[in-house]
């Protein structure tokens, strides 16, 4: 049986942002609580939404703005283009798996189109390529919801962060570790995802009490990345 051929549509690009609904409410707060930071940092509405929107990196740039200082120098930029390197370097592992999808699309659309990876519509995209899904729109779809939820969440949280600045307090923290867990479930196939997931857990959380901050991200991915790719189903 011939394999389905990749194309994209319109419409798997609305069921791609369809199905990034459900994490709405965790994005909209935490892209808020990234608002409230940046006007304590002393930025600008204008330079707030323009570092959301082209940075596009959730947890680093939280990292970035603990090393931001006013005026900027060129210690402190490296400083923080090199946190945000080290804690987004699971991007290059994230997009390597998405080679057997988006590796039969065109270059000149491949490329552009990884600017909207995030963990969320990789989860996505990953899991409905598991399913025989081939439209590619999924990916890009979800991908540009996020982006654009992302993006306009700032300016709630710039003005208003007072109202959003402890997201515990309300139980929105837990939303969207909720929905990766739901994600991954369907992924889950046996022995390799066992072992892989749960090294990559232990590792989080032994360099999360560690060192703190966000380098669990990066030692998870991959120790579990190397763990999958080494282990037999």
């Amino acid at each position: 049986m011939s394999e389905k051929p990749v194309s994209i549509t319109t419409s798997g690009c609305w069921r791609g942002a369809a199905m990034c609904l459900p994490a709405l409410p965790g994005t909209v707060v935490f892209g808020a609580v990234f608002g409230t930071v940046a006007a304590q940092k002393g930025l600008t509405i204008l330079e707030t939404v323009l570092i959301n929107s082209f940075v596009f990196a959730g947890a680093s740039q939280f990292v970035a703005m603990e090393v931001y200082k006013d005026p900027v120098t060129w210690a402190v930029l490296l400083a923080m283009v090199g946190v945000t390197a080290a804690v987004n370097m699971r991007m290059l592992l994230i997009g390597a798996s998405l080679r057997p999808w988006l590796g039969q699309v065109p270059a000149s659309r491949t490329y552009p189109s990884l600017f909207f990876l995030t963990d969320l519509n990789w989860l996505i995209a990953l899991r409905e390529y598991d399913k025989g899904e081939r439209d590619w729109g999924i990916y890009l779809g979800s991908g540009l919801f996020m982006w654009v939820t992302w993006s306009v969440s700032v300016v709630p949280g710039y003005f208003l962060g007072s109202l959003v600045s402890d997201p515990q307090k309300w139980g929105l923290d837990i939303v969207m570790p909720a929905f990766f867990v739901a994600l991954l479930v369907p992924l889950w196939q046996g022995r390799r995802q066992t072992i892989s997931w749960g090294l990559a857990g232990v590792v989080a959380v032994l360099t999360w009490q560690a060192f703190g901050g966000y380098w669990g991200i990066l030692t998870g991915a991959i120790i579990g990345a190397f763990a999958g790719a080494y282990l037999d189903d």
